[in-house]
């Protein structure tokens, strides 16, 4: 019994040396440190803000889209930076380009004579004899831009309203409810352009 008791450790001993001989070596270079070499490019998207927070309610009703020249899109991007230079969240950037969409589909409009609203003037028909600053200020779309948000950070509860509500309590349109209509394709510009 002695004897095949050792013949048997002795086994167990030879197997392990057998496989520490053809492991050593690979195991050896799996603890080798970090591998020199020129790092791997990944694509890696830009994160775009979260739909919730661009649309925390939901669009309402039926919705409108144009397609955007490279001077509206250029306003777009000019309100998304105003927008972050005022320190607000995407959604005003939202409830601001979807006010723009609406009140000059992203153009910044000068006195248009009789068509013209009053004295309605630049990227949210802000009138000069309203308060709302110069026809050179108006006109401005960073300006304008944080203008129309001053007014809407002045809207209590802003962040918790449906866009059209909170862009009229600031814009005191005659048609109040044609905000909506822009909600989608104002959160799709910003989702585009924010983090661009």
């Amino acid at each position: 019994m002695n004897t095949m008791l050792r013949k048997s450790v002795l086994g167990i001993a030879g197997l392990a040396f057998t496989g520490g001989v053809f492991a050593g070596p690979i195991a050896a270079h799996a603890d080798a440190g970090p591998v020199e070499g020129k790092p791997v490019a990944v694509a890696v998207q830009a994160d775009k803000p979260d739909t919730a927070k661009l649309i925390p309610h939901g669009v309402q009703g039926a919705q409108s889209k144009i397609t955007l020249n490279d001077e509206q899109t250029a306003n777009a991007k000019a309100i998304i930076a105003a927008t972050k230079k005022a320190g607000l969240p995407e959604r005003a950037a939202v409830i601001s380009i979807a006010t723009s969409l609406q009140e000059s589909k992203l153009e910044n409009l000068g006195h248009l004579g009789d068509k013209n609203d009053h004295d309605s003037l630049g990227l949210f028909q802000q009138r000069p004899s309203s308060g709302w600053g110069t026809p050179e200020q108006i006109t401005d779309p960073e300006y304008s831009t944080l203008a129309f948000e001053k007014g809407l950070k002045q809207v209590d509860g802003w962040q918790d309203m449906p866009l059209t509500e909170a862009a009229q309590t600031v814009q005191v349109s005659a048609y109040p409810d044609a905000y909506a209509q822009w909600e989608q394709q104002a959160a799709d510009i910003v989702a585009q352009h924010w983090n661009s």
